[in-house]
């Protein structure tokens, strides 16, 4: 046997994994919607960049009657490849290999890329598409997922890290993905759940779809444990690439910067954006629209508390994150989810040493039983925390109302922010003025002829006295009062001014966010 043989033989082992679970399981694989692993994976990286890592590794389980089964590639693809020119590391169950269960060898893979991504500072993407734990391997393929936890945990903050989910992701499955700081689904084939119906139909006795308990709809909008979806594997993974080109590769980089476009930076049309009346609501997107480049707004988390508007955009070409209040919304009020939402983000960016804005029109936290007994001081303060502990240039416009409690965790001077604009029209007050006029007022408002005129009186004196954006300026709580037609100029000029921002935390092993 001569080496062109042993070559010979080496190209037909590698075209047998590469085929995994065979024609057949392909074509199923392919009727219910669904791409392969590899597939994916091509569709994912720029063409002809990926590498394949350990395509050899074999079970070695022989219970159950496994010792006559080969699975290629122990059900999952792993390698590293490039998007948008950037390298990433990744896996992709093989859902025609066992169902892309997970045992004690395709947990190997999958650990052993996870630390190449952290050695190299690379970011590292999860293709999902499994039927849990192999329950032929027992006990060892539980530790598997374990190994794979406590790497998602250890590497969170020093690279970002992305699960796509594109098939059933069940059981202990799912924590992997919601330790990653970014979730994708795909509409109708993909779900997440702890328990699947079966089970909670014998426990509970209540019936439900697997669609419905954990499909892609269900984790965008009610639960938030996915922020991202799209109609087709295609879509989701162009999704995953946009993202990409966003973030830094790790937590020692700044992310990446484009050559800006050449745009009129004063923004003629924005008044008429904002009704100057606080209680009429409108679309905080459309301001965002207006003041990044255009086309550069990625929404993140889009259907989960939207009295929040959170996400990834430009300006100058440069990377920001943003976090505002949604009017259109509970007036813009922040709740138990909106507080996770904002918070969550919040840490992200400073992680990755993106900028973070602010856009504030906020009437407080929102008020209820079903809040205060659902625990909103302990979710609100999670703002608080993540604002005071975030060292990324941090940047607050005022747009219009900032009352109370509210006022002070979005980003205010007090907890860190270093710069806070306001436009002319804004109330940052305790509260606001008709309530604040009802308490101060009282006695005179019931004393008078005509207490309704008189209640409408204190209010206008209150509002001129008091909620206005010239008294915080005139304690330095703001640091200028702007034209809304400049807020972009005033960003660009405060963005390039802290470029080289430094600022330390007291040394500390890390602190205990309010969870």
């Amino acid at each position: 046997m001569d080496m062109f043989d042993k070559i010979n033989e080496l190209y037909d082992r590698k075209r047998e994994i590469e085929l995994g679970g065979g024609d057949d399981r392909i074509v199923k694989q392919h009727e219910k919607g669904k791409l392969t692993a590899r597939e994916r994976i091509n569709l994912l990286v720029d063409e002809g960049t990926f590498v394949e890592i350990n395509p050899f590794v074999k079970h070695r389980t022989t219970d159950f009657g496994m010792d006559t089964k080969e699975g290629p590639g122990d059900g999952v693809v792993t390698g590293y490849g490039k998007v948008n020119g950037r390298p990433i590391y990744l896996f992709s169950q093989d859902f025609t290999v066992f169902g892309g269960a997970l045992g004690e060898m395709h947990a190997m893979k999958i650990a052993n890329v996870m630390d190449l991504a952290a050695k190299n500072g690379t970011p590292f993407v999860g293709l999902n598409d499994s039927g849990g734990a192999r329950i032929q391997e027992g006990v060892v393929s539980l530790d598997g997922y374990g190994h794979i936890f406590y790497r998602n945990s250890i590497y969170s903050g020093v690279i970002p890290q992305i699960s796509v989910i594109m098939g059933p992701c069940a059981g202990g499955a799912v924590y992997s993905p919601a330790i990653t700081d970014f979730v994708f689904m795909v509409d109708k084939t993909s779900q997440m759940f702890i328990t699947g119906p079966k089970v909670i139909e014998t426990v509970t006795g209540e019936k439900i779809s697997s669609e419905d308990l954990g499909g892609s709809k269900v984790h965008n909008s009610i639960s938030g444990a996915a922020h991202f979806r799209g109609p087709s594997e295609e879509e989701v993974l162009q999704q995953v690439r946009d993202l990409l080109a966003y973030l830094p590769q790790n937590n020692e980089q700044k992310p990446p910067s484009i050559e800006p476009q050449d745009n009129d930076d004063y923004l003629e049309n924005i008044i008429e954006l904002v009704p100057v009346e606080a209680t009429r609501p409108y679309d905080i997107r459309k301001v965002i629209e207006e003041i990044v480049d255009p086309s550069s707004f990625m929404e993140v988390h889009k259907e989960f508390a939207k009295n929040v508007v959170v996400g990834l955009a430009r300006i100058k070409g440069d990377v920001v994150g943003l976090v505002c209040n949604q009017p259109k919304v509970m007036a813009g009020g922040l709740d138990i989810d909106s507080s996770d939402k904002a918070s969550r983000f919040i840490r992200f960016c400073d992680s990755f040493n993106i900028p973070i804005i602010t856009f504030e029109d906020v009437t407080g936290f929102f008020p209820g039983i079903k809040q205060e007994h659902g625990g909103i001081i302990r979710h609100g303060a999670k703002i608080l925390y993540a604002y005071s502990e975030a060292t990324v240039p941090k940047i607050t416009v005022i747009l219009r109302k900032a009352y109370g409690g509210a006022y002070v965790a979005l980003n205010s001077k007090a907890i860190g922010a270093d710069m806070v604009y306001a436009w002319p029209n804004a109330e940052i007050a305790v509260m606001g003025p008709n309530g604040a006029a009802n308490i101060i007022f009282a006695r005179e408002i019931d004393n008078s002829d005509d207490p309704e005129a008189t209640r409408a009186a204190k209010i206008e004196e209150y509002r001129e006295k008091f909620a206005n954006p010239y008294v915080a300026a005139s304690h330095g709580l703001v640091d200028d009062v702007i034209d809304p037609r400049e807020t972009r100029i005033k960003l660009i000029q405060a963005l390039d001014m802290m470029k080289t921002k430094k600022e330390t935390r007291p040394a500390k092993k890390h602190g205990n966010i309010p969870l």
